[in-house]
């Protein structure tokens, strides 16, 4: 009798002490969510359906994301995807949630969280980097073109992703997603695979349901490669057609922010808010009558029919199980409607030499400029940087800096090397190559898989890539779209639509119609290896 009053007394007790918990709105520890929100898989569409419900606000769907972040990739699995996280996302939350309550929407990205490549300046707490520690300090003075445009279209700025170091352009032999501020970055299907990069961090992030949409940028597959080995939606749109001013460079010809999303409607719309021409970006005044603010007006499930699609059959052959899913792809696409035409080749001859001549020497250019821009930079020009390196415990532990020490030796823009070889790669690649081809067989469009399954993180040996079709839009400056096209082996792989300047709406138009046709995303497990 005294055990049970005992037991009914600690039962009251427990149960004041619960009572006024609440009554008194006992705090949760910090990072954690006010309520379980299940935020995997989200679209653009379903939260502003939850937000127009009150189901949740942009500041719990916000706190969701940074407890997400803190789990799952700082923690957790460890994908390593982010650099730093915005210690303003809260509060720029808060503020959109207000004037969502006011009834001032700015539009469909009003409250959707993103992240940021870490080449890209934002006017805030977050340095910069391209992920080198030369740039560790390093403050923009003010929001890149893009970031600009996406506060105004009231995104919130989560934080900044992780990157192959300088996007990819150091040196040989490295491992795509790893850089000296962020480490490695790790594939979230299977972790001890590769991310493929430049945009390592971006893919992740968004395929590991860490943010809404992410943006990356791309020189030649920087953002459909990471999209492929993510299981993602990648647009590279069009050079010009969103600024580059503001984001560390490559090459002036080639570079292009674009938006990566788990579907294609998301990555359309997040598209549409960025675009403008930018007076510090001359290549932005050739989209002036090219742009368009809604690309949503493009998802069409009929996307496919009637069109005339070329496939391109250089990169088959390479991969029998990416050959096997891809020629499935085309017969669908017949299926829904489109006329097939196979194209053998886009190249006119070789060209890569005098490409990677061309990237050299806008590298050289395009970052000196960018570094002399700086505030009280640990290094104010590529010389500078070369020295850092080497100088540096970490920097040159995996790779060396050969493409850096070759860019260095090259001269100014007005070289006679440079001007032919960048009309070299006009000619062959575009004039008598892609343009040419789309031109003899009146295509809308050519479709290609857009690369091999990940393979295994190799810091010895490096990126073993075995397949690629960015190439040929990448080098035009032309736009390319890719979308899982199904699984190798638990690994996604993508199928990638392009075609000729500023016709990023007839490509989404297929994107789309292919994405709801066969519905291959699928979101990642976390498997530690797949023993193969």
């Amino acid at each position: 009798m005294k055990q049970h009053l005992i037991a009914n007394r600690f039962f009251y007790l427990l149960l004041l002490s619960l009572i006024i918990a609440t009554s008194c709105g006992e705090q949760k520890p910090a990072g954690i969510s006010e309520f379980p929100l299940d935020i995997e898989e989200l679209t653009i569409g379903d939260v502003h359906t939850a937000y127009q419900n009150g189901t949740f606000t942009i500041s719990q769907l916000t706190r969701a994301y940074l407890d997400r972040i803190e789990e799952i990739d700082r923690n957790g699995p460890g994908l390593n995807a982010v650099i730093t996280v915005n210690p303003d996302a809260l509060d720029i939350a808060a503020r959109l949630d207000r004037e969502w309550k006011e009834g001032k929407i700015r539009g469909p990205m009003h409250g959707i969280p993103v992240l940021l490549k870490d080449n890209i300046d934002t006017h805030d707490k977050m340095p910069n980097t391209a992920g080198s520690r030369a740039l560790s300090g390093s403050y923009p003075l003010k929001d890149s073109y893009i970031v600009s445009k996406l506060r105004e279209a009231g995104a919130v700025i989560l934080g900044k992703t992780n990157l192959s170091e300088w996007a990819n352009f150091r040196g040989e032999r490295s491992s795509s997603g790893w850089s000296g501020v962020g480490g490695q970055t790790h594939n979230p299907y299977v972790l001890d695979r590769n991310p493929c990069g430049s945009s390592s961090g971006s893919g992740v992030a968004v395929s590991a349901n860490l943010c809404m949409v992410a943006i990356g940028t791309e020189t030649d597959g920087s953002i459909v490669c990471p999209a492929n080995s993510n299981g993602i939606v990648g647009i590279k749109p069009t050079v010009g057609l969103l600024s580059r001013s503001g984001i560390i460079p490559i090459s002036f010809t080639q570079d292009t922010p674009g938006p990566m999303a788990r579907t294609v409607s998301d990555a359309a719309i997040c598209l549409g808010t960025m675009v403008g021409v930018d007076s510090s970006d001359t290549k932005t005044y050739l989209s002036e009558g090219n742009y368009l603010s809604d690309y949503s007006v493009f998802l069409n499930r009929d996307g496919l029919k009637g069109k005339r699609i070329g496939v391109l059959k250089e990169p088959t052959g390479k991969h029998y199980k990416v050959d096997s899913l891809f020629f499935k792809a085309v017969d669908f696409i017949r299926g829904l409607g489109a006329e097939i035409i196979d194209v053998e080749s886009i190249m006119a001859e070789n060209i890569w030499d005098e490409n990677y001549q061309v990237l050299l020497y806008e590298f050289k250019d395009g970052l000196n400029i960018y570094l002399a821009s700086l505030e009280d930079p640990r290094v104010e020009n590529l010389a500078d940087l070369i020295k850092f390196n080497r100088n540096d415990s970490i920097e040159l532990s995996f790779y060396d800096q050969n493409i850096l020490i070759k860019a260095q030796e090259k001269g100014s823009l007005d070289s006679r090397e440079y001007r032919d070889a960048l009309d070299k790669v006009h000619h062959f690649m575009c004039t008598e190559g892609l343009d040419k081809v789309m031109e003899k067989h009146n295509l809308d469009a050519v479709i290609a898989p857009t690369g091999s399954p990940a393979w295994k993180t190799d810091h010895v040996n490096g990126d073993s890539f075995i397949l690629g079709s960015s190439s040929p839009a990448a080098m035009c400056g032309y736009p390319n779209i890719t979308v899982p096209m199904g699984f190798v082996d638990g690994l996604p792989v993508g199928i990638s639509f392009f075609g000729k300047a500023w016709s990023e709406p007839v490509l989404i138009e297929m994107a789309y119609a292919y994405e709801q046709g066969t519905k291959h995303r699928m979101p990642p497990q976390f498997l530690e290896s797949d023993l193969k």
